[in-house]
């Protein structure tokens, strides 16, 4: 399997409790600013300023990120906890002085190196999932690339914020991308969003219901929710335990660059070791059993725990819950199975009946943080590999504010 990670950033939780009505305005040098975008990162909460630069966001209480939104001024990004706020909120936007904005405008160049990194983008932060058929971005020209072959790094850039459609679950998402790079090995982007309802008949609406239960079944927020709520196993999760060590099998770096400099010194002669023959005879047939065995998996995977219960895997001290477990979780949803994009997303890959969905979690911190609504305080503590890596994309992407069928939120 591909060792590849995605990382996924989201900065709101809230909470269901009694709603109320956030009040501010936005000022700029000249006085109160309007149309200024004002809205809670990740759902359908936002509004616009008015004429007198003055905005009202009625929400439930708990804790958010606010943004404030220019184009041509720095982005404001609030912590916005509903049981401190007493007053009306006051934000001053400061002019963005930024030279990246320049150099993108003027290098931009729609050529088929341009489209060619499009359609990696497109698969890469929209996804290939049966989703992401549906789902377009409307406005592709505001992206740039900056494609490093040597090293295999594609970083986009966004002038504007990105309007993506999702015929699939019913959204118009407005995204205003912050950074993208992805990596021969990694993935990882970070943005905004807020997204708008679609308009539909009844065909579509109960199309578009049944779409967003299935994308957020067997999602992170669905396991770290029933995580919480100890209902996981009945929800069809079975979560093991596991480490992870080197392969002992595979060559160290170091063997491995002095071996394919060795071979590009002899480049030319006639080599005629059968890679098959244990015992290799010089240096030169050594150096081609170890770029061989340079395509081996840096990693091994050793399963050593089954069906952890919750008190295994989080932790709550002090009304905050914590995940507190040792080495590495791989997490199956026994519900609904693999799609077929997933089985045969590599090059190399064999057809194969779909299996329950396994995607695996592996820490980067200690003590990470779980709000009561599933969300990590901080996403970048922890990685996501497999299923979770393929399916959550934009493409499978619900506002936070989304109540599955059945919820009592």
């Amino acid at each position: 399997m591909r060792n590849s990670f995605f990382i996924l950033l989201a900065f709101l939780t809230f909470s269901s409790f009694s709603q109320i009505v956030i009040k501010g305005t936005v000022y700029y040098e000249k006085g109160p600013l309007q149309n200024v975008a004002v809205y809670l990162n990740n759902t359908m909460l936002g509004t616009t300023t008015d004429e007198n630069g003055e905005f009202s966001i009625p929400l439930k209480q708990g804790n958010y990120e606010l943004i404030i939104s220019y184009l041509g001024y720095k982005k404001i990004n609030y912590p916005l906890n509903t049981i401190t706020y007493n007053k009306p909120l006051v934000f001053v936007l400061e002019e963005e002085n930024n030279i990246l904005d320049e150099i993108i405008i003027k290098k931009t160049v729609y050529d088929d190196e341009w489209r060619n990194n499009l359609i990696v983008f497109k698969e890469e932060f929209i996804g290939i999932s049966e989703l992401s058929k549906e789902c377009e971005i409307l406005n592709p020209e505001v992206l740039y690339f900056d494609y490093n072959a040597q090293d295999n790094i594609l970083n986009a850039y966004a002038k504007k914020p990105l309007q993506i459609k999702n015929n699939g679950l019913g959204y118009l998402i407005i995204y205003e991308l912050e950074s993208f790079e992805r990596n021969k090995n990694y993935l990882r982007y970070l943005g905004y969003s807020r997204y708008k309802e679609l308009k539909g008949g009844k065909r579509k609406q109960k199309r578009w219901a049944k779409n967003r239960e299935k994308a957020y079944k067997g999602s992170t927020i669905h396991f770290f929710k029933s995580i919480l709520n100890n209902s996981f196993t009945d929800e069809g999760f079975i979560v093991n335990q596991f480490k992870r060590v080197p392969n002992p099998e595979r060559p160290s770096e170091e063997e491995i660059r002095k071996a394919r400099a060795l071979i590009r010194l002899n480049r030319g002669k006639a080599l005629s070791f059968n890679l098959t023959n244990k015992v290799p005879k010089n240096a030169l047939d050594s150096a081609l059993v170890i770029v061989r065995k340079s395509r081996l998996e840096k990693f091994r995977d050793y399963l050593y725990k089954s069906q952890l219960s919750k008190n295994e895997i989080i932790t709550t001290k002090n009304n905050k819950a914590y995940l507190t477990f040792n080495d590495n979780l791989s997490i199956v949803y026994t519900k609904e199975k693999e799609e077929m994009a997933f089985i045969t997303r590599n090059a190399f890959s064999k057809k194969r009946d779909p299996l329950p969905q396994t995607s695996s979690l592996i820490p980067l911190e200690t003590n990470i943080i779980v709000d009561k609504n599933g969300l990590l305080l901080n996403p970048l503590d922890v990685i996501y590999e497999g299923y979770w890596s393929f399916y959550e994309k934009v493409a499978t992407y619900l506002p936070l504010d989304y109540v599955p069928v059945g919820s009592s939120q």
